[in-house]
């Protein structure tokens, strides 16, 4: 494990002062960098160690917020906040430009060298930055398959992964198809896996306030999704060492 440096950040968005996590790597030269979405509870632990691993990895890496340093654990005020704002793909991407602003300027950044990975409401942010022609290496998403406006997935400029629970209501096989036609349509080079028996959220440990119905944590599906962004990381965004990072 290398040694990293952590912090927290500060920057407005969405008429809110977010407080994201930036985790950066050992040494002192630029490197390639990720930009993490949230689920719509919002920025938690979870996503600040996902940060940490990657900087373990050899990136600089944001963990970006979505409710002002609020976590949302009352599912009804954080559908209240979430469906609004997946409704509007233009104040998705003012949130997720936001950020990238914070992630580029950061002089341990390679402004040139930046995916974008995100778990529900952040997942749907990362793929409306991809939507809105940011140039960014890869894109990564788990339970969000979200379709954007006609037209617009054409330019997307780098490869989509996606991961879902077979078992998810919230996204069930005929948003999957929706999903899969809007990338094929476009023309991105796009990959779904489908994780058996998962249900929503199936990668985020198990909390400790109510959940919505459909969701559950499942332990060995969330290593494997895990694995499976590091190793699209890898292909799409390699840095010169990589080294061994603990599991999210």
């Amino acid at each position: 494990m290398t040694t990293i440096t952590t912090r927290p950040v500060a920057y407005p968005a969405d008429g809110l002062t977010m407080i994201g996590h930036l985790a950066l790597p050992a040494g002192v030269d630029r490197r390639p960098a990720v930009l993490i979405g949230p689920e719509g509870l919002g920025l938690s632990d979870v996503e600040r160690r996902r940060a940490d691993a990657l900087a373990e990895l050899g990136y600089v890496a944001l963990a970006f917020d979505l409710h002002g340093g609020r976590y949302l654990g009352d599912p009804e005020e954080m559908l209240a906040r979430c469906m609004p704002l997946l409704a509007d793909p233009d104040r998705m991407r003012d949130i997720g430009h936001s950020a990238l602003d914070v992630l580029r300027a950061e002089p341990r950044t390679d402004p040139d060298q930046i995916a974008a990975i995100g778990y529900g409401t952040g997942g749907a942010i990362a793929l409306e930055l991809g939507r809105d022609g940011v140039d960014l290496r890869a894109i990564g998403t788990v339970n969000a398959l979200t379709t954007g406006r006609p037209g617009e997935a054409a330019r997307i400029r780098c490869p989509v992964w996606a991961g879902v629970g077979s078992e998810d209501p919230i996204m069930p096989p005929a948003q999957r198809d929706a999903f899969t036609a809007e990338m094929q349509a476009a023309g991105v080079d796009w990959r779904l896996v489908v994780y058996g028996g998962a249900l929503h959220a199936f990668h985020h440990p198990t909390v400790d306030h109510t959940v919505r119905p459909g969701v559950g944590y499942h332990p060995q599906h969330a290593q494997r999704a895990w694995r499976d962004i590091v190793n699209l990381l890898a292909e799409c965004l390699p840095v010169t060492v990589l080294c061994g990072a603990s599991g999210a």
